[in-house]
């Protein structure tokens, strides 16, 4: 892992966004997919889950007995770990909910209010890992929000139906569950087929094919988030314990080859400690080829002379997440301005968030933190503006409205106005 400084920070925060330009790179074969799904509906979805998945497939849907008796495999301690982690999620997603509004005066009733989302699909990646985090994180706030539809795409490579995954479905109580994935299924979601019912929005993680099939399908549909390569940032003084730091990085840098993993400090001693950890933590892992192609490409060590200094160069990268890890980190955090989760203290490590902590995993990446939010209740409602004037209110407003109607040459506008006090 790379140690830089001055100049060449810069230089690696560039690098960083240009690994995002790989998605534009399958976007040609995305878009044949895609056009294929929405021609040639269920026959298309079972040429590429052949193709891709190896297996052919006698029915889309994953029945309620299939999901029974793939979830009652799992080992029942993992289980009891989802049911306690569901609970946080939860109560944490209740606190997001809102309220329609309203107030009255002199005739008027002005308000807002809030509508669920009739349908949404959800993405589940299933290939080099299982997540059944996942379908708690996206799930669970949909339900939350109201949301009285929910369609889940899963792939199963080679016919194989992960226990784990269809524990959290089970748990939640989702009945409609698709196994198929890639780009395929995000165009069956959003097209619809003669299996599958179109949805309003896309959610859930994906490889660069399912993103760029997401980012395709915007407008047909809408989607929460187009996510990128997994990312962490960790601010530390000397006061920071370098194996902790050391296990973190390792924590994103598993994810895949293009995650990102950052220590900004003020410490070269430190620096030095975590370089030696980082090499003593790799070796015993089973992705530790990945770990590791992630650290030499997209990682490194940045020192900097202050803790100021450490914040200007968190807020320009924008991590997904970022961990503080100095002598006081809440005084840190009034100038944080970009990140899509924080991390307070050395024992507030990342993965709690992954899993159990309660707030949402799906997060913005690639620098968007500068302008999006994690996955939440809000991203599953509409808001309708409400209006209601009795005569009273609407003579108040009569003769403003004509005036300005006039002002931009809209003639209808101001007739309809004027139609009901002439």
């Amino acid at each position: 892992m790379k140690i830089i400084k001055g100049k060449e920070v810069d230089t690696f925060i560039e690098s960083l966004r240009r690994r995002l330009y790989a998605i534009g790179r399958v976007e040609n074969p995305v878009r044949k997919i895609l056009n294929d799904v929405k021609k040639n509906g269920d026959e298309a979805l079972r040429r590429y889950t052949q193709k891709f998945d190896s297996i052919k497939l006698r029915s889309l849907l994953i029945s309620k007995k299939e999901i029974e008796s793939s979830a009652n495999k799992a080992d029942k301690k993992a289980v009891k770990a989802l049911e306690f982690s569901a609970k946080r999620i939860r109560a944490f997603h209740e606190r997001q909910k809102e309220k329609s509004w309203s107030f009255s005066k002199n005739g008027i009733t002005l308000g807002q209010i809030i509508i669920p989302i009739e349908r949404v699909g959800v993405y589940v990646p299933g290939g080099r890992a299982s997540y059944p985090s996942t379908v708690l994180m996206n799930v669970i706030p949909a339900q939350v929000a109201g949301v009285p539809e929910i369609a889940i795409c899963v792939p199963t490579p080679r016919g194989e139906i992960n226990p784990y995954v269809m524990s959290a479905i089970r748990l939640l109580g989702v009945k409609e569950v698709y196994r198929i994935g890639g780009a395929q299924a995000i165009g069956a979601v959003a097209y619809g087929t003669e299996t599958i019912k179109k949805v309003d929005k896309i959610v859930g993680p994906g490889n660069i094919y399912v993103a760029t099939a997401k980012r395709l399908v915007f407008g047909e549909v809408d989607i929460d988030m187009i996510a990128g390569p997994s990312e962490i940032l960790i601010i530390a003084d000397k006061s920071a314990i370098a194996s902790f730091i050391a296990a973190d990085l390792l924590g994103q840098a598993e994810h895949d080859e293009m995650a990102s993993a950052i220590l900004v400090t003020t410490s070269e001693a430190l620096a030095q400690k975590v370089r030696e950890e980082l090499t003593y933590q790799l070796k015993p892992l089973k992705r530790k080829e990945i770990a590791k192609e992630s650290l030499d490409k997209y990682g490194a060590i940045i020192i900097i002379k202050t803790l100021k200094d450490a914040v200007e160069v968190t807020n320009k990268i924008a991590p997904e997440h970022l961990e503080i890890m100095t002598a006081e980190p809440e005084r840190l955090l009034p100038q944080i301005k970009n990140a899509g989760a924080i991390f307070l203290g050395q024992w507030s490590p990342e993965p709690l968030g992954d899993y159990s902590a309660g707030p949402n995993h799906i997060l913005p990446t690639g620098g968007t933190a500068r302008f999006s939010s994690p996955l939440g209740v809000y991203d599953f409602i509409k808001r309708a503006s409400l209006m209601s004037f009795k005569k009273e209110g609407f003579l108040r407003l009569a003769r403003v409205v004509e005036t300005l109607a006039d002002a931009e040459g809209l003639e209808a506008h101001g007739d309809a106005i004027r139609i009901r006090y002439s």
